[in-house]
């Protein structure tokens, strides 16, 4: 269950996202806000998992209020403007409602921040309860935890596993699309016949590459699509 607020200075989306949290069996409605001012309180009061959130606002804005947090919850922003996609972005927010929204895309939306959730509740547990998955390294199996995966690439009828805390990668036989059948789908964006990239562990995107600190992936233009629904989610 997601303990979940809803932000917004009109009365008919804040009634109409509070009817929506209420439809999602997942979802836990603690309060609506009125503005962001009155959101800070209850985030200072309550846990919250979950933020849907409304950029333009009085005093305080949407993105304002998350560029305040030191460690905010998970975002879905929720606005009429499409301009502030890219923002949202940088900001790592799981998704990007724009008004007027579908129950359908809402819903869209809160499974994404669901599976994000159970992600990240599994990297934060102790290490045999994330996760993981066994690979064959010679004549070895070697457990892998997915969270620590930074990026994987093809290397004719092998992968290579880049992780956060190694620099040399694991290397194992196998095919890409076996690898992908392995990983949780909306944690990992494929950018090229050869690459796979921990959606989390992107830093940058450039106009054919995406960046994870200084290791430049390239785009190929048969993936680009993929790229393109992460920057407008």
């Amino acid at each position: 269950m997601m303990r979940c607020i809803a932000i917004d200075d009109e009365q008919l989306v804040r009634e109409l996202l509070e009817d929506s949290i209420r439809q999602v069996p997942f979802l836990q409605l603690v309060k609506t806000c009125r503005n962001a001012i009155e959101a800070l309180e209850v985030l200072q009061q309550e846990q919250i998992d979950l933020i849907f959130l409304d950029i333009q606002m009085p005093k305080l804005n949407g993105i304002q209020l998350l560029q305040s947090l030191q460690q905010p919850p998970m975002v879905i922003l929720v606005t009429a403007y499409e301009q502030y996609a890219l923002d949202g972005f940088n900001l790592q927010v799981v998704d990007y409602l724009l008004k007027p929204f579908s129950f359908e895309r809402f819903l869209k939306a809160c499974n994404r921040a669901s599976e994000l959730f159970r992600l990240k509740q599994g990297a934060a547990a102790p290490a045999d309860m994330q996760h993981s998955f066994f690979v064959h390294v010679e004549y070895t199996q070697v457990k892998i935890i997915t969270a620590n995966i930074t990026y994987i690439e093809a290397l004719k009828d092998y992968v290579k596993i880049h992780l956060t805390h190694t620099s040399k990668p694991i290397l194992t036989r196998m095919t890409m699309k076996a690898m992908e059948e392995k990983l949780p789908a909306a944690a990992f964006i494929r950018t090229h016949k050869s690459y796979l990239v921990a959606v989390q562990k992107i830093t940058t995107i450039k106009r054919d590459l995406v960046c994870i600190g200084d290791i430049e992936i390239p785009v190929s233009e048969f993936y680009k699509e993929n790229v393109n629904k992460l920057l407008n989610q």
